[in-house]
C-alpha cells in the first residue's frame, strides 16, 4: 500500500490497493419542505466541534439553521429573512470571529455578503464589493475569520469577517474569463486557494507574497474602505481538466476534486513547477461517474476526514463514493420515489453517517447509515 502525505496525516491514496469494497446502507429518516423556492446550499458546521450536528440552508431571501437530532429528527433553531425581498441566496458558510463567536455568511444574487452572528441572532456586518452575484463562500478552517467568495463578476475575493475588510481580489490579466462558480482553501497550505468556473478552468492562487496584508487586516483600526486591498492578477497554475463549466472544486490534500457538467467528478494532481507559473500539466488520477448530472450548479460534499464524497443529480439521486480507494468504489446509490427534483448540494456529517440534500423544489432530505 502506497502511503502519501496528503495534508490529513499519512493516509492511503490513489495508487493504493483497496483492501475492502466498502458498501453502506442508508435510509431516509426525515424530509422537510422549507418552502417553494429552490434551496441552493446546505452545510454542516465543521468550524466548532460543539455544533457539528448543526447545519444551515439558503434559498430565496432566507437563511435557516437546523440541528440534526438522534433517530433522524431535525430541529429548527433559527431563521433569517433578508430585508431585500428580491434577494436569492446561492451559498452559505460557517465562520467565526477571533473570539470564536459562530457566524453564518451568506451571499447570492444581489452581490451583498451578509454576516450573521448566530449568538445575538443579528446581522454582524454586510460586505459590498462584488459587482454581481455570489456563487460560493468558503471558510479557511485554519483561520475561520477568513472567507473567500466566488462571483459572477469573474473575481474571487478574500475577506476578514471580523473586521469587514476585503483583503485581496483575485482577478485581472490571469483571472477567470467568465463566472467563478466555486472556490476552496487548501486544507494545510494556508496561502493557497483553488477556483473554477464557466471558463472551463481550475485556477490555483497563492497569497504568500501578500500575507502581510492578511495579517494587517486583523489589526486595522481605520475604516475598512481605506484598507489597501491588493489585486492578485496571476494564478500559480491553470488547469484545463474539463471541457465545460466547472461548478465545484475541493482540495483533497494536495490533489483536487472537481466536477463539471460531464456526469463525473475527477480527482487529479496539479503538477506545479514553482518557477514557471501559468498553465501546467495535470495527472488525472481517478474519475467518479455521476449519471444524469449534466446541469450546472450541483455541488458535492465530503465528510470531515474526506473518506467519502456525496453528490446529487438532476433526478434526485445521490451517489456516495469512497475517496480513499483505488479503483473507485461506489459506497451507495440512493434514491427515493418522492425525490425527483435536482439536488443542488449535499452535506455530509462529520463522520459521514448522515447525508443531507437540498433540492430545487425547496425540500430537505436526511439519509442516515443503517447499522
Amino acid at each position: 500500500m502506497k502511503m502519501v502525505k496528503t495534508g490529513f496525516g499519512c493516509e492511503p491514496v490513489v495508487g493504493s490497493v483497496s483492501l475492502s469494497k466498502k458498501k453502506k446502507d442508508y435510509k431516509v429518516t426525515n424530509k422537510l419542505q422549507e418552502g417553494k423556492r429552490p434551496l441552493y446550499a446546505i452545510t454542516f458546521n465543521f468550524i466548532d466541534s460543539r455544533y457539528f450536528n448543526v447545519f444551515a440552508t439558503v434559498g430565496g431571501n432566507r437563511v435557516t439553521v437546523y440541528q440534526c437530532l438522534e433517530g433522524g429528527g431535525i430541529s429548527l433553531l433559527q431563521s433569517y429573512v433578508d430585508e431585500d425581498k428580491d434577494e436569492s441566496f446561492y451559498t452559505v458558510s460557517w465562520a467565526c470571529d477571533v473570539d470564536g463567536t459562530p457566524f453564518l455568511v451568506a451571499g447570492g444574487s444581489n452581490g451583498i455578503i451578509r454576516v450573521i452572528d448566530t449568538g445575538t441572532e443579528k446581522i454582524h456586518k454586510s460586505f459590498v464589493g462584488h459587482g454581481d452575484s455570489i456563487n460560493e463562500i468558503r471558510t479557511q478552517s485554519l483561520k475561520p475569520s477568513l472567507i473567500v467568495t466566488a462571483s459572477k463578476d469573474e473575481s474571487v475575493r478574500l475577506w476578514n469577517v471580523d473586521t469587514g475588510i476585503c483583503i485581496l481580489i483575485f482577478s485581472g490579466a490571469g483571472g477567470h474569463r467568465n463566472e467563478v462558480l466555486s472556490v476552496d482553501f487548501h486544507p494545510s497550505d494556508i496561502y493557497r486557494i483553488a477556483s473554477c468556473g464557466m471558463d472551463n478552468t481550475v485556477k490555483i492562487w497563492s497569497m504568500k507574497e501578500f500575507w502581510t496584508y492578511v495579517e494587517k487586516s486583523f489589526t486595522w483600526t481605520d475604516l475598512p474602505s481605506k484598507f489597501p486591498t491588493k489585486y492578485v492578477q496571476f494564478p500559480v497554475f491553470i488547469a484545463a481538466v474539463h471541457s465545460n463549466y466547472v461548478d465545484c472544486n475541493r482540495w483533497f490534500g494536495d490533489f483536487i476534486l472537481s466536477k463539471s457538467v460531464d456526469n463525473e467528478v475527477v480527482l487529479w494532481e496539479p503538477l506545479i513547477k514553482e518557477q514557471s507559473a501559468g498553465e501546467g500539466m495535470v495527472d488525472i488520477l481517478q474519475k467518479y461517474p455521476v449519471p444524469e448530472c449534466d446541469i450546472w450548479f450541483i455541488k458535492f460534499s465530503c465528510d470531515f476526514h474526506y473518506n467519502s464524497a456525496a453528490v446529487g443529480n438532476r433526478e434526485g439521486k445521490i451517489y456516495v463514493w469512497e475517496l480513499q480507494a483505488s479503483p473507485p468504489n461506489l459506497i451507495a446509490r440512493l434514491s427515493h420515489a418522492q425525490c425527483r427534483s435536482p439536488i443542488r448540494q449535499t452535506a455530509m456529517s462529520f463522520d459521514g453517517s448522515t447525508i443531507l440534500t437540498c433540492c430545487e423544489d425547496g425540500s430537505i432530505w436526511r439519509w442516515d447509515v443503517v447499522n
